[in-house]
Protein backbone atom coordinates (compact mmCIF):
# COMPACT_ATOMS: atom_id res chain seq x y z
CA UNK A 1 0.00 0.00 0.00
CA UNK A 2 2.00 2.47 -1.47
CA UNK A 3 0.52 5.90 0.50
CA UNK A 4 1.21 4.09 4.00
CA UNK A 5 4.73 3.24 3.19
CA UNK A 6 5.07 6.45 2.05
CA UNK A 7 3.58 8.43 4.38
CA UNK A 8 5.98 5.87 7.46
CA UNK A 9 9.07 6.91 5.62
CA UNK A 10 8.15 10.56 5.37
CA UNK A 11 6.52 11.20 8.65
CA UNK A 12 7.66 8.21 11.25
CA UNK A 13 10.05 8.55 13.80
CA UNK A 14 12.83 6.23 14.51
CA UNK A 15 13.42 6.06 18.95
CA UNK A 16 15.47 3.82 20.49
CA UNK A 17 14.64 0.26 21.52
CA UNK A 18 12.92 -0.18 18.17
CA UNK A 19 10.18 1.83 18.65
CA UNK A 20 8.22 3.65 15.61
CA UNK A 21 6.41 6.89 16.43
CA UNK A 22 3.79 7.14 14.01
CA UNK A 23 1.55 9.38 15.87
CA UNK A 24 1.39 12.19 13.27
CA UNK A 25 -0.80 10.46 11.24
CA UNK A 26 -1.91 7.16 12.96
CA UNK A 27 -2.15 6.55 16.61
CA UNK A 28 -2.35 10.19 18.07
CA UNK A 29 -3.34 12.42 15.43
CA UNK A 30 -5.44 10.83 12.74
CA UNK A 31 -5.49 11.20 9.08
CA UNK A 32 -9.02 10.58 8.35
CA UNK A 33 -8.03 10.67 4.72
CA UNK A 34 -5.10 7.71 5.17
CA UNK A 35 -7.67 5.62 7.13
CA UNK A 36 -10.34 5.71 4.63
CA UNK A 37 -7.91 4.33 2.08
CA UNK A 38 -6.62 2.03 4.82
CA UNK A 39 -10.11 0.55 5.58
CA UNK A 40 -10.74 0.43 1.56
CA UNK A 41 -7.16 -2.00 1.27
CA UNK A 42 -8.52 -4.14 4.24
CA UNK A 43 -11.97 -5.04 2.64
CA UNK A 44 -10.02 -5.76 -0.58
CA UNK A 45 -7.87 -8.20 1.19
CA UNK A 46 -10.56 -9.69 3.26
CA UNK A 47 -13.52 -9.47 0.64
CA UNK A 48 -13.87 -12.93 0.17
CA UNK A 49 -14.66 -13.72 4.19
CA UNK A 50 -17.92 -13.76 4.97
CA UNK A 51 -16.98 -10.76 8.03
CA UNK A 52 -19.70 -9.85 10.40
CA UNK A 53 -18.09 -7.78 13.45
CA UNK A 54 -15.02 -6.11 13.81
CA UNK A 55 -12.57 -6.49 16.71
CA UNK A 56 -9.88 -4.73 18.40
CA UNK A 57 -8.12 -3.07 21.42
CA UNK A 58 -8.58 -0.02 22.64
CA UNK A 59 -6.96 2.74 21.96
CA UNK A 60 -5.27 3.16 18.78
CA UNK A 61 -6.68 0.39 17.20
CA UNK A 62 -10.19 2.09 17.53
CA UNK A 63 -10.42 4.50 14.63
CA UNK A 64 -8.93 2.05 12.27
CA UNK A 65 -11.25 -0.20 13.18
CA UNK A 66 -14.58 1.94 13.01
CA UNK A 67 -13.02 2.36 9.78
CA UNK A 68 -13.23 -0.76 8.58
CA UNK A 69 -16.50 -1.84 10.22
CA UNK A 70 -17.94 1.18 8.07
CA UNK A 71 -16.15 -0.17 4.59
CA UNK A 72 -17.49 -3.50 5.57
CA UNK A 73 -20.65 -2.50 6.83
CA UNK A 74 -20.57 -4.40 9.92
CA UNK A 75 -20.42 -3.35 13.77
CA UNK A 76 -17.53 -2.76 15.30
CA UNK A 77 -16.74 -4.08 19.17
CA UNK A 78 -13.37 -3.14 21.14
CA UNK A 79 -11.36 -4.70 23.69
CA UNK A 80 -11.48 -2.42 27.10
CA UNK A 81 -8.59 -2.71 28.93
CA UNK A 82 -10.07 -1.82 32.05
CA UNK A 83 -12.78 -2.55 34.10
CA UNK A 84 -15.57 0.41 34.41
CA UNK A 85 -18.35 0.44 36.35
CA UNK A 86 -20.79 0.76 32.98
CA UNK A 87 -19.31 -2.74 31.98
CA UNK A 88 -21.76 -5.04 33.54
CA UNK A 89 -22.53 -9.02 33.42
CA UNK A 90 -20.66 -11.53 31.94
CA UNK A 91 -17.16 -10.58 30.00
CA UNK A 92 -14.55 -12.77 28.03
CA UNK A 93 -10.74 -11.95 29.25
CA UNK A 94 -7.50 -12.06 28.23
CA UNK A 95 -3.85 -11.12 29.83
CA UNK A 96 -1.74 -9.30 27.05
CA UNK A 97 1.60 -8.08 26.86
CA UNK A 98 1.77 -4.33 25.38
CA UNK A 99 5.02 -4.05 23.61
CA UNK A 100 5.33 -0.08 23.60
CA UNK A 101 3.89 0.46 26.87
CA UNK A 102 6.03 -2.49 28.75
CA UNK A 103 3.17 -3.64 30.96
CA UNK A 104 0.28 -6.26 31.25
CA UNK A 105 -2.92 -5.84 31.03
CA UNK A 106 -6.41 -7.62 31.08
CA UNK A 107 -8.41 -7.00 28.59
CA UNK A 108 -11.97 -7.17 27.91
CA UNK A 109 -15.26 -7.81 25.77
CA UNK A 110 -18.69 -8.16 26.96
CA UNK A 111 -20.00 -11.21 26.50
CA UNK A 112 -23.12 -9.18 24.81
CA UNK A 113 -21.52 -8.13 21.73
CA UNK A 114 -19.32 -11.08 21.08
CA UNK A 115 -21.68 -14.28 19.94
CA UNK A 116 -20.74 -18.07 18.37
CA UNK A 117 -21.26 -17.59 15.03
CA UNK A 118 -20.22 -14.92 14.50
CA UNK A 119 -17.25 -13.97 11.75
CA UNK A 120 -14.62 -11.72 12.90
CA UNK A 121 -11.95 -9.71 11.68
CA UNK A 122 -9.40 -8.45 14.12
CA UNK A 123 -7.72 -5.59 13.37
CA UNK A 124 -5.08 -3.18 15.07
CA UNK A 125 -2.42 -0.33 14.48
CA UNK A 126 0.92 -1.96 15.14
CA UNK A 127 2.20 -5.96 15.81
CA UNK A 128 5.07 -6.10 16.70
CA UNK A 129 5.41 -9.66 19.22
CA UNK A 130 2.05 -10.21 18.72
CA UNK A 131 0.71 -10.91 22.32
CA UNK A 132 -2.12 -8.23 21.50
CA UNK A 133 -3.52 -10.38 18.86
CA UNK A 134 -3.39 -13.21 20.20
CA UNK A 135 -5.33 -12.14 23.10
CA UNK A 136 -7.72 -10.76 20.93
CA UNK A 137 -8.06 -14.31 19.13
CA UNK A 138 -8.34 -16.08 22.45
CA UNK A 139 -11.29 -13.76 23.11
CA UNK A 140 -13.12 -14.85 19.75
CA UNK A 141 -12.18 -18.28 19.93
CA UNK A 142 -13.89 -18.28 23.93
CA UNK A 143 -16.74 -16.71 22.30
CA UNK A 144 -17.24 -19.87 20.16
CA UNK A 145 -17.23 -16.76 17.16
CA UNK A 146 -14.72 -17.47 13.93
CA UNK A 147 -11.27 -15.67 13.58
CA UNK A 148 -11.76 -14.91 9.53
CA UNK A 149 -8.45 -13.54 9.55
CA UNK A 150 -6.09 -10.63 10.97
CA UNK A 151 -5.40 -7.07 9.38
CA UNK A 152 -2.36 -5.00 10.76
CA UNK A 153 -2.00 -1.34 9.33
CA UNK A 154 2.12 -1.63 10.63
CA UNK A 155 4.07 -5.25 11.29
CA UNK A 156 7.55 -5.19 12.59
CA UNK A 157 8.86 -8.01 10.87
CA UNK A 158 12.09 -7.96 12.71
CA UNK A 159 9.88 -9.23 15.70
CA UNK A 160 8.24 -12.53 16.02
CA UNK A 161 4.70 -11.67 16.49
CA UNK A 162 3.90 -11.97 12.31
CA UNK A 163 5.96 -15.39 12.43
CA UNK A 164 3.85 -16.92 15.16
CA UNK A 165 -0.06 -15.48 14.17
CA UNK A 166 0.81 -17.13 10.76
CA UNK A 167 2.28 -20.25 12.08
CA UNK A 168 -1.02 -20.53 14.18
CA UNK A 169 -2.68 -20.90 10.69
CA UNK A 170 -4.38 -17.28 10.29
CA UNK A 171 -4.55 -15.00 7.71
CA UNK A 172 -2.76 -12.04 8.74
CA UNK A 173 -2.67 -9.20 6.07
CA UNK A 174 -0.49 -6.45 6.91
CA UNK A 175 -0.16 -3.22 4.94
CA UNK A 176 3.39 -2.43 5.62
CA UNK A 177 6.47 -4.59 7.23
CA UNK A 178 9.40 -3.02 8.80
CA UNK A 179 11.93 -5.28 8.17
CA UNK A 180 14.84 -2.35 10.39
CA UNK A 181 14.78 0.32 12.32
CA UNK A 182 18.15 2.41 13.19
CA UNK A 183 17.95 5.11 15.81
CA UNK A 184 21.07 6.64 15.39
CA UNK A 185 20.01 7.27 11.05
CA UNK A 186 16.38 7.76 11.69
CA UNK A 187 16.33 5.19 8.96
CA UNK A 188 13.05 2.72 8.24
CA UNK A 189 13.12 0.12 6.23
CA UNK A 190 10.28 -1.67 4.67
CA UNK A 191 9.74 -4.46 3.27
CA UNK A 192 8.42 -5.29 -0.77
CA UNK A 193 5.46 -6.82 -0.72
CA UNK A 194 4.57 -6.73 -4.61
Amino acid sequence: MNILEERILRDGIVKSGNVLKVDSFLNHQVDINLLEEIAKEFKRRFSDKPVSKILTIEASGIGIAAFAAKEFGVPMVFAKKTKSINIDGEMFVAEVESFTHKNKNQVIVSKKFLHEGEHVLIIDDFLANGCALQGLISIVESSGAVVEGCGIVIEKGFQIGGRVIRNLGYQLESLAIVDALDAETGTITLRNQD
